[in-house]
């Protein structure tokens, strides 16, 4: 990806002002604006381009999604830059059904069975979720405590809340 041109656009949600980056053929991050870890995974700063056929899809994706719709995350070419690690929980978090959650446990736990390992952290797992350059089209707002607290969200604990609400699931922690 480093030898690739990244570029930038903002627009506007229900959630506010959100930043997508890309490249000519793929997404490689949405932030929204005030967001923990923006941009950490760009090697270089975007420039700015609104035109690109990327941003163009996902903009029309995101307003499929916030008319409520449930457009799937497979509509559009996905490409987070991360570890091995970090791109696997990231592709369960794809496979988290609209209007749904999953427990940081239960993720550690599917992690631990593709890894073959006996335990996996909940933290690790958490840690990964919580560094999803995708938000909302990577749905990690649909992961929450053991409890069903809504820990940890990069965008802010109102917003995971304002996410999960759009989806129909009432959060009561």
């Amino acid at each position: 990806m480093s030898h690739s041109t990244i570029y930038s656009t903002r627009t506007s949600s229900p959630v506010g002002a959100l930043t997508l980056a890309g490249t000519d053929d793929a997404l490689v991050g949405l932030w929204i604006e005030g967001q923990k870890y923006f941009s950490h995974t760009l090697t270089k700063m975007p420039e700015q381009r609104d035109d690109l056929p990327v941003f163009q899809k996902t903009k029309v994706w995101l307003d499929r999604y916030f008319a409520g719709e449930r457009p799937a995350p497979a509509e559009l070419p996905l490409a987070p830059a991360g570890g091995e690690f970090r791109r696997m929980v990231w592709k369960l978090l794809l496979e988290i059904p609209y209007g749904q959650t999953v427990t940081y446990g239960a993720l550690a736990r599917k992690v631990a069975a593709l890894t073959k390992r006996e335990h996996m952290s909940a933290q690790a797992v958490g840690g990964a979720v919580g560094h999803n350059p995708i938000s909302i089209i990577i749905p990690c707002h649909r992961v929450i405590g053991a409890d069903g607290s809504l820990t940890g969200y990069a965008g802010g604990i109102e917003l995971k809340r304002r996410l999960l609400a759009h989806e129909g699931i009432r959060s009561e922690k």
